[in-house]
């Protein structure tokens, strides 16, 4: 029992710890959370390269069953201006005309009102009965759309909820932007490609053909030119004279003279390319930068040249063109939605299998605490007070103190965005460390766990915390692969061992399900997932770490049953740290973590 403070009056209150079942339910709560923001977060993965329609439909169905609404309304413009279009959703069992109806129209008396006036939430009579309702706006563009949660519940909504709905409406909001984007790409892409189709076949047929085309090049919206068969610019259109700045007497002048409109960086893979298409004497394209005469900024562009040849298969000439891409670009950028924060969720995601752990991790001090604080104070109530054992049973205190307060610090790292911090990594410390937190697992699903440690490792230079984050995930995904095994011992060996003088090496192995050798590649590949679970990026963010240290993530499969995960690292320029054969030897098989 402890006391707080009430904030009213300060008078001092009783509260009660939460019992045993209250805690597994609030756990229970939280994984449920946790397993439906996962659900929200991995949708964007559905979502790519479809169009605004299937991008609500899924997005309503997933709403629905996740946060089991009594309806779900969306009114969305495909475009800004565009006539918008409607769905509403209910549960199967409640899909009445009536409802339908009811529903229909208290949302039309509604909005009708200004979207600025909205509440977060409000409740309105509904039939027999109220029904709370929370509109979210989808802030894409002006009167881009909007979606309605309805239940019929008093507490609806939850905090966790409100979170779930914010998040998925903020994932539509950018799947809905990339689907607009790439909907306009895609009409240009193939107008652009049936116009110059439609061109280059004219031009193989006569003289007089080629002639109207360049004629026709003049006025096409994007820059477009001919190359002769040695390189040689031939036909270049207005538009590239207007965006660069440039004459045609001066394109004109050498084959390379249209190569100073692009930027410092880009010319030498630019001139390889060019050269290197002008030579296969096929279609070829490449991405450089352009400088954009008007404001002297400098913009992406895909270049693309198709090889115009005779009836006889002889070349004729290169018809091409540079399109603006510098708004696709800055999009992609955008997305790389996010990458950061998925990272994030990977660590956060572990939390609900690590809570017994942590509990067990801190249970040991705080009860080495009790003991030795209840034997202090035996000792000071002697006659006479036994002063030294009193001491060196406080000295105890502190050193159990001292190491929950570690516990918590290395768990509060862990699943914390912190910057990089670059420093001297023991790879030795790091894996027994995390393996302390994920002890208890093992345990409770019977994996042997078995640790091979060098006497004698040297640092490596790197972020401790994204080091033992790829730790964590690989023997996660050991753990994972051995859940289904039944007819054979689970074991799962941990090493760490200096490779060729200079590398250090981590290495899982399990005796799990194993994998398809010829997977190997896709398995670090974001998004793919061998668990019919698996958001598929936990793999894939490792990589990203690894790379990130010059270090090298591979998988292979075992010869046995199981696979094998291991990362290698240069190592840091310091000299080797020591480690007693006994300090090695102390999580062969690990009984006690510490």
């Amino acid at each position: 029992m402890s006391f707080a403070n009430d904030e009213a009056g300060g008078r001092r209150r009783f509260s009660m710890p939460l019992s045993p079942e209250a805690a597994a339910e609030e756990i229970k709560s939280l994984r449920h959370c946790l397993n439906d923001l996962v659900i929200v977060l991995a949708m964007p993965a559905m979502w790519t390269g479809g169009d605004a329609s299937q991008v609500i439909d899924t997005l309503l169905d997933a709403l629905l069953s996740i946060v089991h609404l009594d309806f779900v309304y969306a009114r969305v413009r495909h475009s800004a201006g565009a006539r918008p279009y409607e769905i509403l959703r209910l549960p199967h069992a409640q899909a009445s005309t009536l409802q339908h109806r009811e529903i229909g129209g208290l949302l039309n008396r509604w909005l009708e009102e200004e979207p600025n006036t909205w509440p977060s939430v409000v409740r309105k009579p509904l039939g027999d009965g109220e029904m709370s309702f929370v509109p979210l706006r989808l802030s894409l563009y002006e009167d881009a759309g909007l979606i309605i949660a309805g239940s019929q519940r008093t507490d609806f909504p939850r905090q966790t909820e409100t979170l779930l709905l914010s998040v998925a409406v903020n994932q539509a909001i950018l799947a809905l932007k990339e689907a607009r984007l790439l909907s306009a790409q895609k009409q240009a892409a193939a107008e652009l490609d049936r116009c110059v189709a439609q061109r280059t076949s004219e031009l193989a047929n006569t003289v007089e053909e080629l002639h109207l085309q360049v004629s026709m090049l003049q006025h096409i919206p994007v820059a477009a030119w001919t190359i002769k068969p040695d390189g040689t610019p031939d036909i270049v259109n207005q538009s590239w004279f207007d965006y660069t700045g440039q004459t045609a007497e001066y394109v004109k002048s050498n084959p390379e003279a249209w190569m100073t409109a692009l930027h410092p960086d880009d010319r030498e893979f630019a001139s390889r390319s060019y050269w290197g298409g002008i030579r296969s004497r096929r279609s070829f394209a490449m991405e450089a930068r352009f400088l954009r005469a008007a404001d002297k900024t400098y913009r992406w562009h895909l270049n693309r040249a198709v090889a115009l040849t005779d009836a006889d298969g002889n070349l004729v000439k290169f018809v091409g063109t540079s399109t603006d891409i510098e708004d696709l670009k800055q999009a992609q950028e955008e997305l790389r939605r996010t990458q950061a924060h998925l990272a994030h969720m990977t660590r956060v995601t572990t939390m609900g299998a690590l809570t017994a752990s942590i509990a067990h991790e801190i249970h040991q001090p705080l009860t080495g605490i009790i003991t030795n604080a209840n034997t202090c104070l035996l000792m000071l109530a002697a006659d006479p007070p036994n002063v030294d054992g009193a001491g060196a049973t406080a000295r105890r205190i502190i050193r159990d103190g001292n190491r929950a307060t570690s516990v918590i610090a290395r768990l509060r790292a862990l699943f914390s965005k912190k910057e990089a911090a670059i420093e001297a990594v023991d790879l030795n410390e790091a894996a027994r460390e995390v393996l302390s937190l994920c002890l208890d697992d093992f345990q409770r699903n019977g994996v042997l766990v078995r640790s091979e440690l060098s006497h004698e490792l040297p640092l490596v230079a790197g972020d401790r915390v994204q080091l033992q984050q790829v730790i964590l995930n690989l023997l996660s995904n050991a753990l994972d692969a051995m859940r289904a095994v039944e007819d054979r011992p689970r074991e799962l060996l941990i090493q760490t061992e200096l490779r060729e003088a200079d590398s250090v090496c981590v290495i899982v192995r399990d005796t799990g399900v194993g994998f398809n050798p010829r997977d190997a590649d896709k398995l670090f590949t974001a998004f793919y997932s061998t668990k019919n679970s698996g958001m598929g990026i936990g793999l894939s963010v490792s990589r990203s770490i690894i790379d990130s240290h010059h270090g090298r993530l591979w998988a292979a499969a075992n010869d046995g049953p199981g696979a094998t995960f291991a990362f290698s690292l240069p190592r840091a320029t310091q000299e080797p740290i020591r480690v007693s054969a006994q300090s090695a030897a102390r999580g062969s098989i690990l009984g006690d973590p510490h």
